[in-house]
């Protein structure tokens, strides 16, 4: 039996604008998974710890403030501190086309820019996440 996939949805730093993380909590939610949404001004370390207390398969970073490349990496390196690398991580929000290489090469699976389709991230995860 297939087990429900567990997303953090997460706004890391100061950016105050939750709309984008609000709508894909609920693409996500309405796809079936379960979606734990953290809500604004969340650190680095406030995310991994929600990741990890609640047993989930993927957090999705929704950021708009420019200082992704600082927060996730961080996200990324506390995962990992914490031998839960095997947590997804994928971004969405005003990245630029030049940073998003460097993420995956940090270790982002997928970056979603302004515009993707909520279906888009949907099939990502759904493919990226399989359970059996």
């Amino acid at each position: 039996m297939a087990q429900t996939i567990r997303v953090v949805v997460a706004k890391v730093g100061l950016d105050g604008h939750d709309r984008g993380a609000k709508i894909i909590a609920r693409a996500l939610r309405d796809a079936g998974m379960e979606v734990i949404y953290t809500g604004l001004h969340q650190t680095p370390e406030q995310v991994v710890e929600a990741t990890i207390q609640e047993d989930a398969d993927a957090i999705g970073i929704s950021i708009l403030s420019g200082a992704h490349m600082t927060l996730i990496p961080r996200i990324i390196e506390l995962l990992k501190e914490n031998e839960a690398e095997d947590v997804l991580v994928f971004v969405g929000g005003t990245i630029p086309k030049g940073d998003v290489s460097k993420l995956k090469e940090a270790g982002v699976g997928e970056v979603f820019t302004p515009g993707t389709p909520t279906k888009k991230a949907v099939e990502y995860l759904q493919e990226a996440l399989v359970k059996s």
